[in-house]
């Protein structure tokens, strides 16, 4: 299993409000997929990524227990972003003065990817799946990303 998280920070131009989107794979099967507008305004792109990641983590957790009734156990799966600022911030618990403004139910994410329950790993734009999930795309990366996930055109 492998989960994808993304953010449109600062995408609506009313709210100020970011766009969050998450995708999950099951072997090279979407099974779960989110896209939605963040409750509240993100103070920086980190906060915006690192709140979609959380989020992304949760459904990881979620998945990994419907596996375990099925007995399929899975450790340390990969949870891709493409901010490196997440991924440092989720590998090291010091506090910097630009990341104060976290609310601390967001380190969730921290404390589980201290479990090993997943791994944060960066994934680069190219291979961002979720950017389908978060911002308007020109046809041909749309049409990429939805060939990559899987998804079939309805006609």
């Amino acid at each position: 299993m492998i989960g994808y998280s993304d953010a449109d920070y600062d995408g609506c131009k009313i709210d100020r409000k970011s766009t969050s989107g998450t995708c999950h794979l099951l072997g090279s099967s979407l099974v779960s997929w989110h896209s939605k507008k963040q409750a509240c305004v993100a103070l920086s792109t980190i906060e915006a990524e690192y709140i979609v990641a959380r989020n992304c983590c949760a459904q990881i957790l979620w998945i990994k227990q419907q596996l375990e009734d099925y007995n399929i156990f899975l450790n340390h799966i990969p949870l891709k972003c493409d901010n490196t600022s997440v991924n440092n911030l989720t590998k090291h618990p010091i506090m910097h003065s630009r990341t104060k403004h976290i609310e601390i139910r967001h380190h969730f994410l921290r404390d589980h990817i201290s479990k090993g329950n997943c791994e944060i790993e960066y994934v680069d734009t190219k291979h961002q799946l979720a950017d389908i999930f978060t911002k308007p795309l020109t046809k041909d990366r749309f049409y990429e990303l939805r060939r990559v996930l899987g998804i079939l055109e309805i006609s």
